[in-house]
């Protein structure tokens, strides 16, 4: 059955997933962090607190590029850097034609970076002590040009729960991680801005944020660049690195999604048919069994197994959630729907400014 053969794959997928060292060694070259926010003074002060915690690397520098905020994040990210000399704020200024926010800001911070490495991370995000020095110490040392390491997802209310383990389940269960990185092909690639580690000259080379400048999910564009620039890129398992409260309730959640979903898949109609295909694998299958299907029954239980192990390794809760696999995907397509409909309406907005 289609349900335990994408399980199988995902129990192999998992013995290739990479995991950076809990001790790595201490990184001598120079290390650009670079933070993109607009708005984030909830979260901004506990972010900084720990990038500036960060041990094994002698040669740091902060970034943070505040993209006209409306709120007191400059002023907090101020009052971080008169803590840490390390931190420096850039004061945003209006996009350019045919610019996303975050693109911009990204860029304009790897402008100014001094670093060998750029580490892109998300306000979101908290990062484990080590978290630096492991990024760029399995950068270096597994010889790539990009790597994303992915954060534990939190997950604190039902409809998070629901939603946010499909986030690494996706691409551990679909993606062939043993060819996607020896791959040139653009499609074989999977990354997450939360953190993300890049070589400055490969960076440079893949034409940077200019090459994604009007993208929404330009962390995913950064990596298909890079690629095809002739980079290696992975991704690995970070969720001892660092965690990530991506969106606190259903609104912001909805909003989120709705913004890229439409491009998550190269396109609308992508969109839709890979929720078709999922909706066929692992809706289907419970509806079956409810009506006393055999066959019903064992593709529920394979796509609750191929559920339940990821979970365990990327330290989500497995149970009960696991065995509401069925539910997640019927929200992720509808989820898809919404996003398609408001990217075909053209009603797609994001932090207070419309979506091209």
């Amino acid at each position: 059955m289609i349900a335990w053969g994408l399980t199988a794959h995902t129990a192999y997928n998992l013995t290739r997933l990479r995991r950076p060292p809990n001790v790595p060694p201490p990184v001598t070259e120079a290390v650009s962090v670079l933070l993109p926010v607009r708005d984030e003074e909830r979260q901004v002060t506990a972010c900084l607190a720990a990038v500036s915690a960060q041990t094994g690397v002698a040669d740091l520098e902060i970034l943070v590029y505040d993209d006209q905020s409306g709120d007191r994040t400059a002023a907090l990210v101020t009052q971080a850097g008169t803590a840490d000399p390390r931190i420096r704020l850039l004061d945003g200024e209006s996009l350019p034609a045919g610019w996303l926010g975050k693109p911009h800001a990204c860029q304009e911070m790897a402008d100014q970076a001094r670093g060998t490495v750029l580490v892109f991370l998300d306000a979101d995000v908290v990062l484990a002590p080590h978290a630096v020095a492991a990024t760029v110490g399995l950068l270096r040392q597994a010889g790539l040009d990009l790597l994303s390491p992915y954060p534990r997802q939190l997950a604190v209310t039902l409809v998070e729960r629901v939603v946010q383990p499909l986030l690494p389940w996706s691409w551990i269960s679909t993606l062939p991680l043993g060819v996607a990185e020896r791959s040139s092909r653009r499609s074989l690639v999977a990354a997450n801005g939360q953190l993300m580690a890049v070589d400055t000259a490969a960076y440079a080379r893949a034409g940077g944020h200019r090459a994604v400048a009007g993208e929404v999910l330009d962390d995913l564009g950064l990596a298909r660049a890079v690629r095809t620039a002739g980079g290696r890129v992975a991704v690995a398992d970070g969720s001892d690195l660092a965690v990530c409260r991506m969106y606190p309730d259903r609104t912001s959640l909805v909003e989120g999604y709705a913004k890229s979903l439409w491009q998550a898949f190269g396109s609308p109609p992508g969109a839709v048919a890979v929720a078709g295909v999922l909706s066929t694998v692992y809706l289907l299958p419970p509806l079956a069994a409810l009506a006393g299907s055999r066959w019903g029954i064992a593709g529920y239980l394979g796509g609750v197994a191929g559920r339940a192990l990821v979970a365990r390794r990327t330290g989500d809760r497995v149970w009960p959630d696991s065995t509401a696999h069925p539910v997640s995907i019927a929200v992720f397509t509808g989820l898809v729907g919404v996003s398609v409909a408001r990217h075909r309406a053209g009603t797609l907005t994001w932090r207070g400014r419309r979506l091209a």
